[in-house]
């Protein structure tokens, strides 16, 4: 005889398994490092591993246990894993637990936590558990800080990081013509989500806008294509880039994208363990958005819009429809895209081709996040949930808009609404750009 599952009870098993597949995720990354390393602040823009591993779990503590027995009582756990007390340029000098102790504390409170899933109700009153979201918000972060600590890994003092794991990823070429773009007819599309049982507070709402018909890439812009730039001159010609571009550059004394080192034979490239010469067929990744900004005005177009790249991304002109993924409302899987991690690395452009949106733009989830034009900004009818510290902080011209994700993303924090936000100057981050133009 079958035995029915409230559907309360099954979605909570299935949102604990989750959270066992997310640990053993983290714990993979990090299963090739020593204490030292994990203890190394590799670079002030990250922290030091540990203080990541920490981190999370004391947010799963402060999220599943304490803050689900009434009102609110912090947004991030007082002390040493508290980001706002502690920025990332000091968190080296912090005396942080070895390996085994923090594994320790991370497995204890995973235990606290399991056990009351078997013991909760998702109660509608309450609306952390209304439909498993604080479930899937814990997942999210933890999901979000394994491609943090990748960047970390990318820029890891000493011996380069080697992947225990590494899957073949899909390599078939397409040929690409030079700078191909499609049309976006224009019209009223809609932008955002109304879901609350995982979006993001600055995914919501969904509202309807006026869109102006524009062209946009149908690929992200290729190593090849920015090639051609760096030969141009690109980074020494002051008409391409903006008064504060120039600044950056001259601070920065930037010749090519992070990783990329000359050579008598050309630019190699380095990823994590791997290095090679650059290849052409794959996307730029680790551009600032100056770049981003100054490839563009070189190629005589723009960055899009955050709302241009995400109408882009998912308004189907020919029906009307708002897809959850650029390919439909599958979920997105390894088959799909260049996603979750275990590839260390970008895809040939093209090598997913049912990574395609509804006007035919290739490649618009994984491989690399996609600078946009805009600033980090709240959408209409905008309410933090459930703390301000998540994104209303956040709000403002300090940061640019990147969309899309990357090789380094799990599946689970990734989706055409789903809003990343960076100071401009950022490349340790796994950043690339296609470009726009009005139609």
């Amino acid at each position: 005889m079958t035995i029915a599952v409230a559907p309360d009870r099954a979605l909570l098993q299935a949102l604990a398994e989750r959270l066992g597949e997310a640990r053993a995720r983290t714990y993979l990354l990090v299963a090739p490092l020593s204490d030292e390393e994990l203890h190394t602040q590799h670079d002030p823009l990250m922290s030091p591993i540990l203080w990541d591993l920490g981190h999370i779990a004391h947010f799963e503590e402060l999220w599943l246990t304490r803050n689900l027995d009434g009102p609110i009582e912090f947004v991030e756990m007082p002390g040493m894993y508290n980001p706002f007390e502690h920025p990332r340029s000091t968190r080296g000098a912090l005396p942080l637990p070895g390996l085994a102790e923090c594994r320790a504390i991370m497995d204890e409170i995973r235990s606290r936590v399991l056990a009351r899933v078997a013991a909760t109700d998702l109660d509608g009153a309450n609306p952390l558990l209304r439909d498993g979201y604080v479930y899937r918000m814990v997942l999210q972060h933890e999901y979000q800080h394994n491609e943090t600590i990748l960047q970390t890994l990318q820029l890891k003092l000493g011996a380069p990081y080697s992947p225990p794991v590494r899957f073949d990823l899909l390599s078939a070429r397409v040929a690409l013509p030079n700078g191909e773009m499609v049309r976006f007819p224009g019209g009223v599309v809609e932008i955002g989500t109304d879901d609350r049982s995982e979006a993001y507070d600055n995914e919501r709402s969904r509202h309807a806008v006026e869109v102006r018909p524009f062209l946009i890439d149908v690929n992200p812009v290729t190593n090849g294509d920015f090639l051609r730039f760096i030969a141009a001159g690109g980074y020494t010609s002051p008409e391409h880039w903006s008064e504060a571009g120039r600044r950056w550059v001259a601070e920065s004394g930037a010749q090519a994208p992070k990783y990329w080192f000359p050579g008598e034979g050309g630019w190699t490239t380095r990823v994590m363990d791997r290095t090679g010469p650059v290849d052409p067929s794959h996307p730029v990744c680790h551009v600032c958005w100056y770049e981003a900004e100054a490839f563009a005005r070189f190629a005589g177009k723009r960055l899009p819009t955050e709302v241009e790249w995400e109408a882009a991304a998912s308004w189907d002109p020919a029906t009307g429809r708002k897809r959850l993924f650029p390919w439909g409302d599958e979920p997105p899987s390894p088959e799909l895209a260049n996603v979750d991690q275990l590839g260390f690395g970008t895809a040939p452009v093209g090598a997913y081709p049912r990574n395609r949106s509804p006007i035919g733009c290739r490649g618009m989830i994984g491989d690399v996040w996609e600078w946009t034009a805009s600033d980090f900004r709240p959408w209409p009818g905008f309410q933090a949930f459930p703390y301000q510290e998540y994104s209303e902080a956040f709000f403002g011209d300090e940061y640019k808009v990147l969309r899309g994700g990357s090789w380094a993303t799990r599946p689970g924090a990734v989706r055409n609404t789903f809003r990343n936000w960076d100071y401009p100057i950022r490349r340790q981050i796994f950043s690339g750009f296609r470009c726009a133009h009005d139609a």
